[in-house]
């Protein structure tokens, strides 16, 4: 393990193969139809929570706790591949009938072995855009895909004081 960061490494054909290098997003969602396969940068996946603050009566004493989480939207991002189709139809599905889906987004490694994943409630998407292609200068056409959901932690637990 080094700098908090670990590392695997497997003998492969006389190399070293290092896994943990090259990691990859999978998204997978509850309609297999749409799993809208690897990307290579995600943004966005935090949760914050709101400060509820009380003081009783004339008490100057001011109690604070935790009040209901706020998810940002997730921004998926990807050189256009044959997967960019999968996400055209699952857009123009959504935008024909809306249907808010459940899945996860997996952190894999270059073996496709998953290292983390995040279970996503009811999400939806609420941007996509292609970056500008232009012939005259070299590039790769980048997709992204912007999403909104409820949360990612298993926080429907309830509980008693």
């Amino acid at each position: 393990m080094a700098g908090g960061l670990s590392t695997g490494a497997r003998f492969m054909g006389g190399f070293f193969e290092v896994t943990g290098v090259n990691h990859r997003y999978l998204v997978v969602i509850d309609d297999e139809r749409y799993n809208l396969g690897s990307w290579s940068r995600v943004s966005g996946l935090g949760v914050t929570w709101q400060v509820c603050e009380y003081r009783a009566g004339d008490s100057n004493d001011v109690f604070s706790y935790v009040g209901t989480p706020n998810y940002s939207r997730i921004r998926l991002s990807r050189a256009v591949c044959f997967d960019s189709q999968v996400v055209q139809e699952w857009l123009c599905q959504q935008a024909r009938r809306y249907r808010p889906l459940s899945g996860s987004i997996q952190l894999v490694d270059s073996l496709g072995l998953k290292i983390v994943g995040w279970e996503l409630k009811h999400f939806f998407p609420v941007g996509w855009s292609v970056s500008e292609l232009d012939p005259s200068r070299a590039g790769v056409a980048v997709e992204t895909l912007e999403l909104a959901h409820t949360g990612f932690l298993d926080d429907d637990v309830s509980f008693s004081l």
